[in-house]
């Protein structure tokens, strides 16, 4: 049995195909995902893509306290239950819990990862929590082609236990992806749009995230200034909580059920995003996207290098590149360039099952 633990939307969406294929190779797979009252993004997208899973654990919250002892309780829950089962290896992106679980009872672990630093060079000072606490675990790794060698050397890995893959994580499950408009229109017609307004998608940053320092203000700040001197229709897709941002942004739709916002991300006129995977994704479609990251990634650095992601720090910056990017596309550029990126699931999987 390959147990996956998924605890970010990320990972549902990454781990969806893997699955499927393991699944046509009859495999068996088990799931543990992790909510809390606050925290619903993961599960909700399970069910919507209708994954079978089994909840162990909640999230910790932005508190370190509170994370530790979340932290500390979920391993102890899923210690007792992953006991029950033979599971032959554990399957996760870089999960903190899984791991320490996985390596306590001596079950081989895969990692994938693309953010072991929360910068794009080899700063180690900048190394994300989550990989100082999982990557020297690991059996093996897989990283994108963007990340170097190096930075999984320093985390105590051989070169035989790294594995490049040729592409940016979101291609995985973006490469057959077909947008469609009336989707769009579906879910944004109860909201009652006009849809000769631009359209722009604004994602928070995990800010509650350990990796994050805080919960920096600007984006937040120039949303009223954006609605009033481009009068566009702004959707908000929260991180966590959503009834704050109901309250403060009146005139912004907050979009609270689950839905496969590719379509959205495709179709939009501007997305602001202050995470990794979907400004990725928009970068994928070719719309402008404008990120607001309180770091750089390797990945970010390699979009804002091919000029299909800007990246500002203060109000006035984002303002004046909403004024610059809203309404262009860059749809050839991102097709060049994504094209030629090569998922190999049959090469990922063949390295799993023989781990």
């Amino acid at each position: 049995m390959i147990w996956f633990d998924i605890v970010t939307p990320k990972d549902v969406l990454f781990f969806k195909p893997i699955i499927e294929y393991l699944k046509q190779k009859k495999k068996e797979i088990l799931i543990t995902a992790r909510e809390s009252d606050d925290y619903k993004e993961v599960v909700k997208l399970l069910e919507l893509y209708k994954i079978d899973f089994i909840n162990r654990g909640k999230f910790g919250g932005a508190k370190l306290y509170d994370k530790l002892r979340a932290s500390l309780e979920r391993q102890k829950a899923l210690m007792e239950f992953i006991s029950l089962y033979d599971v032959r290896c554990l399957v996760s992106l870089c999960s903190v819990d899984a791991n320490r679980v996985a390596f306590g009872l001596g079950i081989p672990i895969i990692n994938f990862y693309d953010i072991p630093l929360s910068d794009y060079s080899a700063n180690f000072k900048k190394a994300l929590p989550q990989a100082r606490l999982t990557l020297p675990l690991s059996t093996i790794v897989f990283k994108p082609f963007v990340v170097p060698d190096e930075i999984f050397l320093r985390f105590s890995l051989e070169k035989d236990q790294i594995f490049e893959y040729k592409f940016i994580d979101p291609v995985i499950w973006l490469k057959d992806f077909k947008p469609d408009f009336n989707y769009v229109k579906k879910i944004l017609e109860p909201y009652k749009i006009d849809f000769s307004k631009p359209l722009i998608i604004i994602r928070e940053e995990e800010y509650k995230s350990s990796y994050v320092e805080k919960k920096y203000p600007f984006l937040y700040e120039a949303l009223p200034d954006i609605y009033k001197k481009f009068e566009p229709n702004i959707v908000i897709v929260p991180r966590y909580e959503s009834d704050y941002l109901k309250k403060e942004f009146p005139f912004a739709i907050v979009l609270e059920e689950k839905i496969v916002i590719q379509h959205l991300l495709a179709y939009a006129d501007l997305f602001i995003g202050g995470g990794g995977t979907m400004n990725t994704e928009a970068c994928f479609f070719g719309t402008p996207t404008i990120s607001t990251r309180s770091f750089i990634s390797h990945y970010d650095k390699f979009q804002i290098d091919n000029e299909l992601m800007w990246w500002v720090n203060s109000k006035e910056e984002l303002i004046n590149l909403v004024k610059k990017l809203l309404g262009k596309r860059y749809d050839e550029k991102a097709n060049k360039i994504f094209s030629k990126m090569e998922v190999n699931l049959k090469k990922i999987v063949d390295e799993i099952l023989n781990t």
